[in-house]
């Protein structure tokens, strides 16, 4: 939420980014990146965070401006690497090799998490194990006995930049929602999902409740009673 301090996601129209198999279904993971990719202003300075996030760094335009930072200490980064472009020393915080882009540069750890902690992001892609209808975000322990705990830099992401998107599936694999009244697992961050891209549909978190923007092969009606959340349309 925050709205106080962070400025609505562009709403650029692009070409349909789902393929034959997404029409009448949920989309895919690269579906999804490239709708988080369209809403990302010309311009903007972004970190992509370990996991589906980072898949979003393929979906940029070239002539997108988009400068992307990563935790580990790089601005510029680009789209994943292949094949011979594969440098070993040359990777993300996810620890997958990456490209650099004309003008990218390289600095301490701490420095990435000034720019963090400063306010100098204007976007943080974030992937989720819950998110709140007040925003709150639990990205980094479901509390399982055998769960490995993985925080990184995802609490200072959250707070220091201007607006966080969450990119994650709707549904655990067992059916259970993600997108939840209150949050059950340990918080990353309390109000501070601005909106949740998801393979079903593209939610903002309001203040006046949780906003349906598109969905993909299901309907809003079907969407709240799977949710049990009450689901606004856009404009009220």
């Amino acid at each position: 939420m925050n709205t106080d301090r962070r400025p609505a996601p562009q709403e650029t129209p692009v070409p349909d980014v789902r393929g034959p198999q997404d029409a009448a279904g949920p989309l895919g993971q690269d579906a999804v990146a490239a709708l988080v990719a369209r809403d990302i202003p010309h311009g903007a300075f972004v970190n992509l965070g370990i996991g589906r996030p980072t898949s979003v760094a393929d979906h940029l335009a070239a002539d997108s401006g988009v400068v992307l930072h990563t935790e580990n200490g790089m601005l510029n980064m680009g789209p994943a690497a292949r094949g011979d472009a594969v440098d070993p020393d040359l990777t993300n915080a996810g620890k997958v090799p990456v490209t650099e882009l004309p003008g990218a540069a390289y600095f301490h750890h701490a420095d990435s998490f000034a720019m963090m902690r400063g306010g100098h992001l204007d976007i943080c892609v974030l992937g989720a194990f819950q998110v709140s209808a007040a925003g709150d975000l639990a990205n980094w322990h479901t509390g399982a006995p055998d769960a490995i705990p993985a925080v990184g830099g995802a609490m200072d992401l959250a707070i220091g930049a201007k607006q966080v998107f969450v990119m994650m599936t709707l549904f655990t694999r067992s059916g259970a929602p993600k997108l939840v009244p209150r949050c059950t697992y340990p918080l990353t961050g309390q109000g501070c999902a601005d909106r949740v891209y998801t393979d079903h549909a593209v939610f903002d978190i309001t203040p006046e409740g949780v906003v349906v923007r598109e969905t993909f092969g299901t309907g809003v009606d079907e969407l709240a009673g799977r949710l049990d959340l009450p689901l606004l349309s856009p404009g009220g």
